[in-house]
């Protein structure tokens, strides 16, 4: 199925529903939730996904796992997605908090093929063992550290928000304190108690998050590391894979062969 709204098929009767959705460019999905798990995979582009207390960074050809009843929002950057979702009785194992993951060349190949399979596949069927086989691969996904957690102070989240809009390395903490009227200790214990980091390590995490958006379109990483404020191109790789485990390049996805456009709809799936 594609580019069809989940209300449409939600009452079908199948543990799985896979959807391939074409958005337009620097599209917003405002704050909604779904009655099923959700699997939200990045064929193209990246997003953002956030909820009340964090946000997720999914770079092309990985996913978020989005637990049923979770209220977000999405930011797409020239995204096409496949979702899958999956009844949560079929999925008893799933996350109670969104987790990005990243997906084996087996489970694109099979989210892919899931896309184009009659929703309403007969049981014993080739695709109800499609099916079968995702609902085995999902259990074993390697999570990634993909996630910035987001405090629930109105205040001090809305200058989290505003950071991640324009993220700079060297922005100091006594900025945000002459924003909120407080000191600096006041600020440190804000930070630990809303996020469990420090400023400095909410501040580092945020700015390699940010720089994914720039990989995916290409960007340069001595650009990036420009746009970003670190002094060299050396000082922001050395800090992306301290947190990553990997270099910037390996973020560097070629475009979904399958994701040819189809026309956009714009309600989406959601």
């Amino acid at each position: 199925m594609r580019n069809i709204p989940l209300a449409e098929v939600d009452d079908l009767d199948r543990a799985v529903l896979a959807i391939g959705t074409d958005y337009p460019r620097d599209h917003l999905l405002a704050r909604h939730e779904h009655r099923r798990a959700q699997v939200l995979y990045a064929a193209t582009g990246s997003m953002r996904v956030e909820t009340a207390d964090g946000s997720w960074t999914i770079p092309t050809a990985r996913a978020v796992l989005i637990p049923p009843m979770t209220g977000h929002q999405v930011t797409l950057t020239d995204v096409s997605t496949r979702s899958l979702y999956i009844e949560p009785a079929a999925v008893p194992w799933f996350p109670s908090r969104c987790r990005a993951v990243d997906v084996s060349a087996l489970l694109r190949a099979l989210i892919l093929e899931a896309v184009e399979m009659e929703p309403r596949y007969a049981e014993h069927s080739r695709d109800a063992a499609v099916v079968t086989l995702i609902l085995h691969e999902l259990r074993s996904l390697a999570p990634l550290p993909l996630d910035l957690p987001l405090p629930s102070d109105p205040r001090l989240r809305g200058l989290c928000e505003a950071f991640l809009r324009q993220p700079d390395i060297h922005d100091p903490p006594a900025r945000w304190c002459g924003e909120l009227h407080i000191s600096e200790r006041t600020l440190a214990r804000l930070f630990r108690r809303g996020t469990g980091l420090s400023f400095s390590q909410w501040r580092q995490r945020a700015c390699v998050l940010h720089s994914l958006h720039h990989l995916a379109a290409g960007l340069p990483v001595a650009r990036i590391a420009a746009l970003l404020g670190y002094d060299n191109p050396a000082a922001y790789t050395s800090a992306f894979g301290r947190l990553l485990g990997r270099p910037p390049t390996a973020y560097r996805n070629a475009p979904d062969p399958d994701s040819a456009a189809a026309p956009v709809r714009d309600a989406g799936s959601r």
